[in-house]
């Protein structure tokens, strides 16, 4: 939690007249970045401040659109005005520009498939893409979507939520699946995010599509203004413990360099 009075997101000092509500609105729409939804407790611990002002501040951000409740679970997610906002910012910043040449890089280095994702709920989607030189090799997912429990992409997005916000993301116990080696249960679903954490990447062995393996690293949150990954797609035939080690090894360097061109 930021302490009142501490620097900014950017190292900015305070200002030297804080307007504290407004402060707090603002502090619960950088919460929204972080989580899926937010319930009233969440937002009043956050802020350290009563149930009753966290609530007014709530029904403010409700009345402007950049909140919306829940009327069955009464959880706070983002609003129609917030995320008119982010696009409109992004719509001037394309990830996928930005990017694009550590894709390529990886294409040229590996010879391999590799894709730009993003994650969108619980559903990773193929913004960018180059396919392999070689002929025998996995096709571009380019403009296509796949549950993110099936994709090394997804899981690798998926291990930066607690373990509080994957519950609500997914609420069920059992999880659709694309292949017969899919993650098929939440509770498998989080021992494998535990192991990504750990290791800090993800991989898939046939989880989305016979024949495929691949290899994925996520962005930091707080270091990309969506939650994206970098993921290297092969034939699972050409697929092992020490090409896998490589690829691992290659994604968290890109990622690391690249993260600085998307703030």
């Amino acid at each position: 939690m930021q302490k009142k009075g501490a620097p900014g997101v950017l190292g900015v000092p305070a200002p030297q007249y804080p307007i504290e509500s407004v402060d707090n609105a603002l502090r619960i729409l950088l919460l929204l970045g972080e989580r899926p939804e937010l319930r009233l407790t969440d937002v009043a611990e956050y802020l350290s401040v009563a149930t009753s002002t966290a609530h007014r501040l709530l029904a403010m951000l409700q009345y402007r659109g950049f909140v919306r409740q829940d009327p069955r679970t009464r959880v706070y997610r983002a609003g129609t005005a917030l995320t008119s906002v982010a696009f409109s910012i992004l719509r001037g910043f394309d990830v996928r520009d930005a990017l694009h040449p550590f894709v390529e890089s990886l294409n040229r280095e590996f010879a391999e498939t590799v894709h730009l994702t993003l994650l969108d709920g619980v559903t990773v989607r193929f913004i960018d893409a180059l396919e392999s030189p070689q002929a025998t090799r996995v096709s571009s997912r380019l403009g296509k979507s796949a549950p993110a429990n099936c994709t090394s992409s997804g899981k690798a997005m998926l291990a930066y939520y607690s373990g509080e916000e994957l519950r609500r993301l997914y609420p069920e116990e059992e999880l659709g699946g694309l292949t017969p080696h899919s993650i098929r249960t939440r509770s498998a679903l989080e021992k494998e995010l535990e192991r990504i954490r750990r290791r800090g990447y993800a991989t898939s062995n046939e989880e989305s599509e016979d024949g495929v393996c691949s290899v994925a690293v996520a962005y930091p949150p707080r270091q990309a203004p969506m939650r994206l990954a970098l993921n290297i797609a092969v034939p699972v035939h050409r697929m092992n413990k020490e090409l896998a080690g490589r690829l691992a090894a290659a994604l968290k360097a890109a990622v690391a360099e690249s993260a600085g061109l998307l703030h």
